[in-house]
């Protein structure tokens, strides 16, 4: 029986093995703002060769849903789906995550990141490309489905990843700094998605074609961060890697962050999926003012998330940045649904924004140093699995609970009232997850 403590500030041998491929410490930007100025001491980072591919392959993952938000409206008619049914193309990539992340997961500890890695890319590229030859709205609800699978295999386990090779403040810089590219990756493609589909209705989808060329680069040049826990397929191995994993989860430790990583969703879904309405129904503004709020939001939390290791620095114990954060998105979002004016509301996506970027950042920093390598993926494609639930879940219940008070409330006081208890059970609920996990024994496991 060997006793092995798996803490926060956990060692990692596998990041030794690499060497920096050139030097960004002393960049400036504009001459005048060094690269270190803005996301702190942990620079160095920047220029190792494995955490510029991992931030490689973080362009596609955000894609998912990204890329389509902006042209659902004209898929309508060349695919025969109507304004009631097209927003499927969402759901149904989003709802396999939550099955097949934390098989993905366990998938990655016993035979290597680099495989799923280089599956998740080309079946992601091959089902999203697909896309654009299929003629029924059927057919593309299908390639959706199976694109989901391709997302389960990539996100968390970049993020496992980052943990197999950082440890500290630099690996909280790192997830900050991979939080921020998927922000910048969300502001991007979808406008040049935006100019495709004004060509042809195919035309968005072959964007999906760069996963191809990203994984022919991952294949070449990514080692493994890992040593691989199993070289065959012995039930009985599998089966203890899965008792393992569910040990770990019991623990208070690890559960309650599972469950607030889950939480953080909530907020930040609940804003997307009823940010137009609100602007454009409730406020009277346009669906341009609505664009611009959530573009404000996804830029204001890729700028915190790379500030996400520098306040983590700040701290002894990382619960109090994350309660504070917890309570800027929860209060942002309330503002938010609140406003009677575009300059309140914006004010609350910038707190929202604030907060979610930090949230997230620091959580799966967490996270991933809870468990042994062996377990990692496992740990971190649960906590991601229990995400993609909050994002499928959140626009229904919302949905349902506006249908159910709006004929004792009124519509618009319906969707303030619904948005403000959103940010608050996000909020509330993340900060009672970090109190139980501060109170808990640490985590120790006989192996």
């Amino acid at each position: 029986m060997v006793s092995v403590l798996c803490d926060v500030q956990g060692t990692s041998p596998a990041y030794s093995t690499y060497k920096h491929t050139f030097n960004l410490d002393t960049l400036e930007l504009s001459g005048v703002v060094s690269l270190s100025s803005v996301v702190g001491d942990d620079t160095d980072l920047v220029s190792e060769r494995p955490f510029q591919l991992l931030l490689l392959i973080n362009v596609l993952p955000p894609l998912g849903t990204a890329l389509l938000s902006p042209v659902l409206g004209s898929l309508v008619k060349p695919l025969g789906a109507s304004t009631a049914n097209i927003g499927l193309l969402l759901s149904t990539f989003t709802a396999p995550a939550i099955f097949v992340i934390p098989v993905a997961g366990v998938v990655s500890d016993r035979y290597g990141r680099r495989p799923v890695l280089i599956f998740g890319l080309l079946w992601f590229g091959l089902t999203g490309t697909a896309i654009a030859l299929v003629s029924t709205f059927e057919a593309a609800l299908m390639l959706r489905f199976l694109q989901g699978i391709g997302f389960a295999a990539l996100t968390p386990i970049i993020i496992t990843s980052l943990g197999d090779l950082y440890t500290g403040t630099k690996e909280a810089t790192a997830q900050g700094l991979r939080f921020s590219g998927s922000g910048l990756s969300q502001t991007v493609f979808p406008l040049a998605a935006g100019v495709l589909v004004g060509m042809a209705w195919q035309y968005p989808f072959l964007l999906y074609a760069v996963a191809f060329p990203i994984a022919a680069i991952v294949y070449v040049w990514f080692e493994e961060p890992i040593e691989p826990t199993s070289d065959d397929d012995s039930p009985t191995d599998f089966r203890e890697q899965l008792s393992d994993l569910c040990t770990l989860v019991a623990h208070r430790r690890a559960w309650s962050m599972v469950v607030a990583r889950g939480s953080a969703n909530l907020a930040w879904f609940g804003f997307l999926t009823y940010n137009s309405i609100l602007i454009v129904d409730v406020l009277g503004g346009t669906p341009a003012q609505a664009g611009l709020l959530a573009a404000l939001a996804s830029l204001t939390y890729a700028l915190a998330a790379t500030q996400a290791g520098r306040i983590a620095d700040l701290f002894d114990d990382r619960v109090y940045p994350l309660i504070a954060s917890n309570t800027s998105m929860g209060v942002g979002l309330a503002l938010v649904f609140l406003a009677t004016s575009l300059a309140v509301a914006a004010i609350g996506v910038v707190l929202m924004g604030i907060g979610f970027g930090l949230v997230l950042s620091i959580y799966r920093s967490i996270i991933t140093g809870l468990a042994p390598s062996d377990l990692r993926g496992g740990l971190v494609s649960l906590s991601e699995g229990s995400g993609r639930a909050a994002a499928t879940m959140t626009p229904v219940l919302m949905g349902a609970a506006i249908a159910v008070t709006t004929s004792h409330l009124g519509f618009a006081v319906a969707v303030r009232t619904v948005g403000v208890a959103i940010g608050l059970l996000s909020a509330g609920t993340g900060i009672a997850c970090l109190l139980a996990m501060s109170t808990a024994a640490p985590l120790r496991m006989d192996r």
